[in-house]
């Protein structure tokens, strides 16, 4: 079991890993689903389900939200409302695309920070100022028990 800032100090130590897709391990490489993945690993000791190979457009062509099926089999989702820290949040890159990107809320809002897997910047924390906030789809929290 997990609690909110275990959850944002995991993620932090990941910070600086550089981004490799489909990885998921820390300081050699993960994306942002390998983040995620990292983060269950370190809280749960063990991954929550065998993930097949993905392409970088995600299952975009096929217009199917294969990440947020994931996410809602392992994760719990949160209504709407505002993001706090220790958060799973989901981010639609695209406004007519799938959601295919994932961070972990680092600072609740409303100056909210966020930490996540950035192809050609590695594991990084950003602000989740109005562009990244006006793309997040869902929220989630990881579970009390597995």
């Amino acid at each position: 079991m997990a609690t909110r800032m275990e959850v944002v100090q995991a993620a932090r130590r990941w910070i600086g890993t550089p981004y490799r897709h489909q990885a998921a391990c820390r300081d050699a490489g993960t994306d942002c689903l390998g983040l995620v993945r990292g983060l269950w690993r370190e809280l749960y000791g063990r991954e929550p389900e065998k993930v097949p190979a993905y392409s970088m457009d995600w299952s975009e062509p096929q217009g199917e939200e294969r990440l947020w099926q994931a996410a809602g089999r392992h994760l719990k989702q949160l209504p709407d409302g505002p993001c706090r820290a220790g958060e799973v949040i989901l981010f639609r890159m695209r406004s007519c695309g799938v959601a295919k990107h994932l961070g972990v809320v680092s600072i609740s809002e409303p100056d909210g920070r966020f930490i996540h897997a950035y192809s050609g910047h590695g594991v990084v924390e950003s602000p989740l100022s109005g562009p990244w906030r006006r793309r997040i789809v869902a929220r989630f929290e990881f579970p009390l028990e597995v």
